[in-house]
């Protein structure tokens, strides 16, 4: 038997803080700090606590080549190889099914940075809720807490060496940018029609020319831009009110502006899954629709492979894609909302995406505002 160290391994040394009371009434110091090591990988999605022996076993084992078990065992031990396969950190070539090494195989075809492997899985978000019965935003409790925050604008150079630059032209676009805010005020009531849901998909996330550049490689044109003209970020929409569409989960097909149903649901099934994909953020519940944008990590990573820039290339076309999505629903006069703070997990377990091949980056959605606010919208006054 054969075995090797997964793809993509981080071990963490971390400070457990405690209080020793007896040291505390005694008059000694009674901070306490324990150390561990955290190993942090991605295809096993866990935390996984080990010991400075397992650290070391795991440093002298390659994770490329495969190494004849018997070898490494004469200097471990069997019991420390088996610990760590158990553990999934170490794999071995055992023909039987192996689930750690299937989604170690899956790791490597995708060609992930580590690092950038390592931040995505561990930062996602199961069962979050934010800021539970606060209004949004309450910058006076953040001011006592945090004290003053920086300025809202950085002065660089010589402040007296400074260029005075003529007011802006007025443009075709400004009606569009000025009245644009997001929205956390939604009518609960009220639908999106379908022609607007329709023109909000295809102009924002549709492809509006196809090009092919190489045999078998296809390149779109959309309204957003997107590193190397490859576009891979996916919209999964969850609809609670458009009329002819029921609610429930749908897939955004972009080349055929069609919507694939996924899952139905009803009303109060549908308003549980917005809850929880924006992580118990009340404002944005009431939406008629969200679009979640999940980036397909071999479309972008099949020609940046292992790039330090690749997954901040992902994050930036999810930003595009969500201004272009906010213009087009303030053109419609209404307002939109995009936020990262969602529960990743609850939204790939609800679509069916794999973490490691779908990288869920951000909601987004609009709505007609209700009458009044309950919660603090930042609106353009003129």
């Amino acid at each position: 038997m054969k075995i090797r160290r997964c793809a993509v391994l981080f071990i963490e040394p971390r400070e457990d803080l405690g209080i020793d009371w007896a040291a505390l009434f005694s008059g000694a110091r009674a901070l306490s700090a324990a150390l561990r090591w955290v190993a942090l990988a991605p295809h096993l999605d866990r935390e996984t606590t080990i010991d400075a022996a397992q650290v070391a076993a795991l440093g002298a084992i390659g994770q490329t080549a495969w190494t004849e078990r018997a070898d490494v065992e004469r200097q471990f031990g069997a019991p420390m190889l088996d610990s760590l396969l158990a553990l999934g950190l170490l794999l071995d070539d055992d023909p039987a099914d192996n689930p750690a090494r299937e989604r170690d195989a899956l790791l490597r075809a995708q060609h992930w940075r580590p690092l950038s492997a390592a931040a995505h899985m561990f930062s996602r978000w199961d069962g979050m809720e934010v800021d539970k019965g606060m209004h949004f935003p309450s910058f006076e409790e953040l001011v006592q807490a945090y004290g003053t925050p920086p300025p809202p604008a950085l002065g660089r150079g010589d402040p007296a060496q400074a260029i005075k630059l003529p007011p802006p032209l007025g443009g075709a676009l400004d009606a569009q940018l000025l009245q644009r805010y997001t929205g956390r005020n939604y009518d609960p009531a009220a639908v999106l029609p379908l022609d607007l849901l329709a023109r909000l998909l295809q102009r924002t996330f549709g492809a509006q020319a196809e090009r092919m550049v190489a045999q078998e490689a296809m390149v779109l044109k959309k309204t957003s831009p997107s590193a190397g003209g490859l576009h891979p970020t996916e919209a999964y929409v969850l609809v609670q009110r458009v009329p002819g569409i029921a609610p429930g989960l749908y897939h955004y097909h972009a080349l055929d502006h069609t919507l694939a149903p996924l899952a139905a649901l009803d009303a109060a099934a549908a308003s549980e899954l917005a809850r929880q994909f924006v992580a118990d953020q009340h404002w944005f519940v009431d939406a008629p629709v969200m679009v979640v944008m999940a980036a397909r990590v071999a479309r972008n990573f099949w020609k940046y492979r292992n790039h330090a820039k690749a997954y901040r290339a992902m994050m930036l076309d999810a930003g595009h894609l969500s201004q272009t999505f906010y213009l087009l629903a303030t053109e419609a006069g209404m307002p939109a909302f995009v936020t990262a703070a969602v529960n990743e997990k609850a939204i790939e377990r609800a679509f069916g995406l794999d973490p490691l091949s779908d990288a869920v980056v951000a909601v987004c959605g609009c709505g007609v505002a209700a009458a009044g606010q309950t919660t603090l919208e930042l609106r353009y006054e003129e």
